[in-house]
């Protein structure tokens, strides 16, 4: 069993949605004895914007700069973490109303046609059906359904999407929203969240039909 423990968060460690993450990867480490954990840190080692030529590499055009070698490489070793894992555990703090562009670089990465998804006569088919996907998202505000400014809230909706493109449905989302209100807030807010977390169940359990 194989997971794969992502963080996008430029704030370190006084970032909430890494402290949710690592919760989350814990519970589940306790919970699932011998399981295989990759980290990639998105913010530490951040993956190039997605380019032209790196684009056309895929679709088979032979590449022109010796430099694409690197990227192409680098895209490679990030889709085959993702495709290997059975489980993936997702760090993303709102910024701006949306996902930080680190992890648009790993997303843009890990959506490739014939690969995670692909188009058919019917429309397009997501691939990776096989996955758990856990994600943790922190929000300084109040984004929820109802909120003045639930229209603003573009990080799970799109992240929803994505996944659900590529077929993921086995999706669960833990949010940490209202954290900039104010120390009691944050402290409220991160408690339920924390025991959200404290309630997943084990890597290794199917979701009950």
């Amino acid at each position: 069993m194989k997971l794969l423990h992502l963080d996008s968060s430029i704030l370190g460690g006084n970032s909430a949605s890494r402290q949710l993450s690592a919760a989350v990867v814990d519970q589940l480490a306790k919970a699932t004895p011998g399981l295989d954990i990759v980290y990639r840190d998105l913010a530490a080692e951040p993956l190039s914007h997605l380019s032209g030529e790196l684009f056309a590499a895929r679709q088979g055009a032979v590449p022109e700069s010796p430099a694409i070698q690197k990227d192409i490489a680098a895209s490679q070793a990030v889709l085959d973490e993702f495709l290997d894992a059975d489980v993936v555990v997702i760090g993303a703090p709102m910024y701006n109303f949306g996902i930080p562009s680190q992890l648009k670089a790993w997303i843009d990465r890990i959506a490739v046609a014939g690969k995670t998804f692909r188009y058919s006569a019917a429309g397009p088919e997501g691939l990776v059906g096989n996955k758990r996907v856990i994600i943790a998202i922190s929000r300084g505000g109040l984004y929820g359904p109802g909120m003045p400014t639930a229209a603003f809230e573009h990080v799970e909706s799109y992240l929803r999407g994505v996944f659900g493109f590529i077929g993921v449905t086995d999706l669960e989302i833990v949010v940490a929203e209202g954290l900039a209100i104010g120390p009691e807030q944050r402290a409220q807010t991160m408690q339920g969240a924390l025991k959200t977390v404290s309630q997943l169940r084990a890597a290794t359990q199917l979701r009950a039909a």
